[in-house]
């Protein structure tokens, strides 16, 4: 069984987040060389039986779409994380299971954020989404653009909104779900959901009974019933570092959290690296906007997090998106990945020689990211100040706010 890259989602709802806010962070773990974009879509109206082809398969499109931001692997058509015009947020991570999962190719659990984003206006109408679509599909195939092996997983999702989070967990297409509404939450690469289920698979335990994994006389625990036999239930790096926090958590503290090696939240292994993150403030005064913050660059301890804010005329930003090979992408032809395109963007390249100087020489690498972090630190109070202010946010003000900080950001390392 291939091993779930180690991947971290976060949510601090108050009193334990700052000031009204509701705080949702992500660590995306992938394959090292892999490259992550991040891409926004318009909201859009579709054909009537119209199809959506998603990474392997295609399925049947919805009247309207909503507005999007994601980062995803430039390769794949779904998301790692991202969020909605209406302040839904979603990240998923790669868990193993008792029953291992489907080489063939259907939905991948991150085709299921992007499908939960464009289509679900709160986390539970979102959640709903992602369960419809995934026992009418099913989940399976390569989660990595490898040719030689299929790295296949089953998947955990949480789901959040200014209102409440929901924490999914599936198996093939068996799935429990756990409704937060206050303190922390974390999911991390393995099953979290113990006793308290808020909803499931209407054969969820059927199932399990069917498997001999339950007897149907002890208290139905998912996590213990559906995890690898071997498999430890460790607590998670993740929500253990939330807890610790004294103070009111808010988008720094779980910027800081994210950058965290000692931990284990992010990761630099030989096999994985955080390729990428995101951070979100979703205020529950509904009349204060979100707000969004990614870095599009792997290692958030050596990145910028770089705000974002959905508004009407939003100026999209081609030089954190990755070169888009059409239908000659080896991703999209049969058999699969037989090449690896360079999909490194412009930000993703300017970035690079940002960590080489870092990581190679001490007295420059200080300096470089002393001035980063200062830079991230000027944007991190502008918009601080835009959820305190009084004063109606103006739309044209923040429609160019992720494209002009995108090239700030490659300016400073040119």
């Amino acid at each position: 069984m291939a091993v779930a890259p180690p991947s971290c989602c976060l949510v601090a709802f108050p009193p334990r987040a700052k000031d009204g806010l509701v705080v949702f962070g992500k660590n995306s773990a992938r394959p090292r060389d892999e490259v992550q974009e991040v891409v926004y879509f318009p909201a859009a109206n579709h054909e009537p039986q119209s199809k959506v082809q998603c990474t392997y398969i295609s399925i049947d499109q919805v009247p309207r779409s909503h507005a999007i931001v994601i980062s995803r692997p430039a390769w794949l058509w779904g998301a790692e994380m991202g969020a909605n015009e209406h302040g839904v947020c979603i990240a998923n991570g790669a868990i193993n299971a008792r029953e291992p999962a489907a080489e063939t190719e259907a939905l991948l659990g991150m085709d299921l954020v992007r499908l939960g984003l464009e289509r679900g206006s709160t986390a539970k109408e979102a959640l709903d989404i992602i369960v419809a679509l995934l026992e009418e599909h099913g989940q399976g195939g390569n989660y990595y653009e490898d040719a030689d092996s299929c790295h296949s997983f089953q998947s955990a999702y949480l789901i959040v909104d200014r209102d409440e989070a929901w924490v999914l967990e599936t198996v093939g297409r068996y799935w429990a779900a756990e409704k937060t509404t206050e303190g922390v939450k974390c999911i991390c690469n393995q099953l979290s959901i113990t006793t308290k289920i808020d909803a499931e698979h209407r054969e969820l335990r059927s199932y399990a009974q069917s498997q001999g994994w339950w007897t149907g006389e002890d208290e139905f625990n998912f996590s213990e019933v559906f995890s690898p036999a071997d498999e430890h239930l460790d607590c998670c790096a993740g929500k253990d570092s939330l807890e610790k926090q004294e103070e009111s958590i808010t988008v720094q503290t779980m910027i800081d959290i994210l950058r965290d090696k000692a931990s284990g939240v992010c990761i630099d292994s030989e096999s994985f690296l955080t390729t990428a993150s995101i951070v979100s403030v979703l205020p529950q005064n509904r009349s204060s906007p979100c707000i969004h913050y990614f870095t599009g660059t792997p290692d958030p301890s050596r990145s910028i997090f770089k705000p974002f804010i959905f508004v009407g005329d939003i100026k999209l930003v081609p030089k954190a998106q990755s070169p888009c090979f059409g239908d000659n992408d080896p991703a999209k032809k049969e058999p699969r990945f037989q090449e690896k395109p360079d999909r490194r963007h412009e930000l993703y390249k300017a970035h690079e020689w940002a960590r080489a100087v870092i990581a190679n020489d001490q007295e420059q690498g200080r300096q470089l990211r002393k001035t980063m972090l200062e830079l991230e630190k000027q944007g991190l109070a502008a918009m601080e100040e835009l959820l305190t202010s009084s004063e109606p946010l103006d739309p044209t003000e923040v429609g160019d706010l992720f494209y002009d900080c995108v090239d700030t950001e490659i300016k400073f390392f040119k």
